[in-house]
């Protein structure tokens, strides 16, 4: 069975602070000695995101 695919979009701002807390997250694991392999893709994935326009409208 194939896991859901999910899709977050994210204001320049928005993206800055989840590299900032995914960067902390990765330090504090090197501190501990654990392996940070999910962080490092993570980080890879996000910053190789390109921005999207896109129209947001109030209901």
């Amino acid at each position: 069975m194939r896991s859901k695919k999910y899709h977050v979009y994210l204001t320049e701002e928005e993206k800055r602070l989840v590299i900032k807390a995914l960067i902390d997250e990765r330090n504090a694991l090197l501190a501990t000695g654990h392996y940070t392999d999910a962080i490092d893709d993570l980080l890879v994935r996000i910053t190789r995101t390109k921005p999207k326009n896109m129209l947001v409208v109030a209901v």
